[in-house]
């Protein structure tokens, strides 16, 4: 029998990229950096991320369901579960489950609901997946979409240039759908110079939180991972919500300025190895605004 890990532990369910900073390569460094014990549970094994052409790509979905029956033969503990890049329906349905096998009372359950960008699905994507996805997020505390990924889930048509009404409603209409806590990243904001803002809705209590961006022209993969991923070992460190935004949106946009200076290929990803050390930091001075 395993017995209670003496620090907190997660269970992270992502893809696994040989090359470039995303998914896994970026979430098992930064919760081990923020003392937390990262179980992954791979969703498939690519030789580099998509962006890449010609890339590997090893499906894992035969394999995931051995391994949590594995995990529960042993009697783990997770303190959270922490779900990004489900390469297919059936994937999500495993997931389903396991978060029902593991569910703990006081069990923070994390879901980014990677669907598309800028306005489209990615690749992978089809109708059926993004209606699977609808079906899980009801179990999750926290989703943290972005504006494309929103409107998927709502059926709404991708608007780039929402108002705070609009983005407001949406976010009451997700929160509807199931999780208690809804961060919608990559959101216009034509205030304070600021091109874009992390919008934050908390039910526990009605308030909306903003953490104004400032834009940089670059377009890094794996910012969303990071982003995600600081954030949830905040609030399991203890941190509030906006505090837990503001140190995932500085640690983001610090690895953004850290890397744009180089003469570098953007599809890398950013230098987490070079601001690893800031998340032991104190915490920043606070950006985020009442919304």
């Amino acid at each position: 029998m395993v017995s209670q890990s003496p620090v907190k532990q997660i269970a992270a369910i992502h893809d696994l990229s040989g090359f470039g900073r995303t998914s896994l390569s970026v979430v098992i460094p930064i919760l081990s950096a923020m003392g937390i014990k990262v179980c992954p549970l791979p969703t498939a094994v690519l030789s580099s991320h998509s962006r890449y052409k010609d890339y590997h790509f090893a499906d894992l979905t035969d394999h995931m369901q051995p391994v949590i029956d594995h995990w529960k033969k042993l009697n783990i503990i997770f303190n959270a579960v922490y779900s990004g890049f489900l390469g297919s329906h059936k994937q999500i349905r495993i997931v389903q489950r396991m978060m029902d096998a593991f569910a703990n009372e006081n069990q923070l359950i994390i879901i980014d609901p990677v669907l598309g960008d800028n306005g489209k699905m990615y690749k992978p994507i089809n109708n059926e997946m993004v209606s699977e996805m609808k079906s899980i997020i009801h179990k999750a505390n926290i989703i943290t979409p972005n504006l494309t990924e929103a409107s998927l889930l709502l059926g709404k048509d991708f608007n780039p240039d929402i108002d705070e009404a609009e983005i407001k409603a949406w976010m009451l209409q997700l929160s509807e759908m199931g999780p208690g806590i809804v961060v919608i990243t990559s959101v216009p904001d034509k205030t304070h110079g600021h091109n874009f803002s992390v919008i934050a809705f908390s039910r526990n209590g009605s308030r909306f939180w903003k953490v104004p961006i400032d834009y940089i022209p670059a377009d890094f993969p794996g910012t969303g991972d990071c982003f995600t991923s600081v954030l949830t070992g905040a609030l399991l460190q203890g941190d509030s919500l906006p505090i837990a935004l503001d140190r995932a949106v500085s640690f983001v946009s610090y690895g953004v300025r850290a890397t744009y200076g180089y003469n570098y290929d953007q599809n890398e990803g950013i230098l987490v190895e070079r601001i690893l050390n800031r998340l032991s930091f104190p915490i920043p001075v606070s950006s985020y605004e009442i919304f």
